[in-house]
């Protein structure tokens, strides 16, 4: 099984980006399953229902969240009926909308995403290693195939929970810092690693947003309101995983970037 994960998308230039991509993608790499994260696909901040299908429309499978999950509030309208978007699990299950995982059929095989929060520097939330130790539990008796994306700020709490799993899930997949970091590899016991996939938006702002609202704040730590910086160049972060169908084991992950220094070769 091949999976592909694109990695936060901010705004319209990361729509853009997915639209214009994402077919060239799958012709050159061929994966059964395309996951996008896409907490920031709306001005920067959550999701509508609008995007969220132009998205899916684009040839996405699943989309995860994060910590922007209810930013937009028009996704509490729609969230529990849109059954390909995940929010995080480890947000107090039974009083929040919507589901944090998900098993989806691939011809014979199945595939289980989870969507997980970290806790260090981010807003309140359930334990994560908890909550994946009962969901794993239950989701290797359907699939040993088990995609998680954690949505955390730091790389120690990434590794961390990455050895914790190793071998237990396919991938442990980071998101959130929006800058692809240098250390894919496949752990001791099979289990994927990548601390943070990186973003899918405006390549010559920061994180994202634009340049000038950002140093300002640093400059005089003034309250600054953060804007995507729409327009100019454009990047896309992804990476692709193959696993092992019967064994959930991972044999390969191959980060990449497109933008105007990683030129896309078809």
């Amino acid at each position: 099984m091949r999976i592909l994960f694109i990695g936060d998308i901010m705004g319209n230039t990361g729509q853009d980006m997915v639209d214009d991509y994402l077919p060239k993608l799958k012709r050159r790499f061929h994966p059964q399953v395309t996951i996008v994260n896409a907490e920031n696909a709306t001005r920067g901040r959550g999701i509508n229902e609008q995007v969220y299908k132009r998205i899916l429309a684009a040839g996405t499978d699943v989309i995860t969240m994060g910590n922007h999950v209810w930013d937009n509030p028009e996704i509490s309208l729609f969230i529990d009926s849109a059954k390909k978007i995940l929010r995080p699990a480890n947000f107090s299950a039974g009083r929040v909308p919507g589901i944090g995982h998900t098993v989806i059929q691939i011809n014979q095989q199945k595939l289980a995403v989870i969507n997980l929060q970290g806790r260090v520097f981010m807003g309140p939330s359930d334990d994560p290693f908890a909550v994946a130790n009962e969901l794993i539990a239950e989701l290797r008796k359907k699939t040993n195939c088990i995609f998680v994306d954690f949505h955390a700020e730091t790389t120690s709490e990434k590794e961390a929970f990455s050895w914790y799993f190793d071998g237990k899930v396919s991938a442990v997949i980071g998101t959130h810092t929006h800058v692809q970091t240098n250390d894919a590899r496949i752990l001791p016991k099979g289990t994927a690693f990548l601390s943070d996939v990186g973003m899918t938006g405006p390549y010559d702002g920061i994180l994202g947003m634009r340049r000038q609202n950002v140093i300002s704040r640093f400059l005089n730590q003034m309250p600054t309101r953060f804007e995507v910086a729409e327009g100019g160049r454009r990047t896309l972060s992804c990476c692709v995983i193959d696993i092992a169908d019967e064994t959930g084991v991972a044999q390969k992950i191959t980060p990449l970037q497109i933008n105007a220094d990683h030129p896309f070769d078809e």
